[in-house]
């Protein structure tokens, strides 16, 4: 269990350099919302915009999650309650007015980087031109 990293993950530092070389600026691993107790991944304080790279064993993947044999329902458990506060906080965020964007770790790969880093550019631009209602 100490082998797994809380931040800056691979998939995380891949999609982080990436909207860099896209000349996007943004925090790393912050509170948006301090009473949230809710890190994001990444977050765009000025446009109220939060990243959420979700690790599929972690966050229980649909494509990818399977439950371990050994102790399988203290896992199944545990997974439950790790979506169940995904979900709460999420909401919470969206209700403050927050838009919130989840990437599953598959999803950042050497394909597919250029259309998530199109499509939270384009969420950036939105709020920079005044659309915060667009969560």
């Amino acid at each position: 269990m100490q082998a797994n990293k809380p931040r800056d993950t691979v998939p995380e530092l891949t999609l982080r350099s990436a909207l860099h070389i896209a000349g996007l600026r943004y925090r790393k691993d912050v509170l948006p919302e301090p009473s949230l107790k809710c890190k994001a991944d990444i977050v765009f304080p000025r446009e109220k915009i939060c990243v959420f790279v979700d690790g599929c064993f972690w966050h229980g993947c649909p494509t990818h999650f399977r439950t371990p044999g050994i102790n399988a329902e203290w896992w199944a458990e545990k997974i439950a309650d790790n979506k169940r506060r995904d979900r709460e906080k999420r909401r919470g965020l969206k209700v403050m007015g927050w838009k919130v964007i989840a990437i599953w770790e598959h999803e950042i790969t050497e394909t597919r980087l250029p259309e998530l880093v199109t499509r939270i550019a384009a969420a950036v631009a939105q709020r920079r031109r005044g659309g915060l209602q667009g969560n």
